[in-house]
């Protein structure tokens, strides 16, 4: 079984940062592309930054220059450092992983339970 288990949400005034955690475990082999998605109350959920294998990155418009995703493969764990943080992030904030978990190349995607990240004065 594969698990991902995300950290480091919660309530943090405008302007000010938060540093999440998605740390995989169980019978992993391999890991690929992994990513961090948010969803707000009434919308659906949407891409804010992915991080390859190798390290590329991409991240959504509204993110860019504030947010950086990073991993540190020794520990199958990825980051997300988010600074100036407005009104708009607030939501709940999923990791994602496509994971191998045996040396046959079959990968799955495995999601977190999710995090919650609210950003008021």
């Amino acid at each position: 079984q594969v698990q991902l288990v995300e950290s480091g949400g919660g309530l943090v005034q405008p302007g000010g940062s938060l540093r999440l955690s998605c740390a995989a475990s169980g019978s992993i082999f391999s890991i690929n592309a992994m990513g961090w998605y948010r969803q707000a109350p009434g919308k659906e959920r949407e891409l804010v930054a992915g991080i390859t294998q190798g390290g590329s990155t991409n991240y959504a418009d509204s993110v860019k220059g504030r947010f950086t995703i990073s991993r540190d493969n020794n520990k199958n764990t990825m980051y997300l450092q988010m600074h100036s943080l407005k009104a708009e992030d607030t939501a709940v904030y999923y990791c994602k992983a496509t994971i191998r978990v045996t040396t046959w190349p079959l990968w799955n995607d495995y999601w977190g339970q999710g995090t919650q990240v609210t950003v008021s004065s």
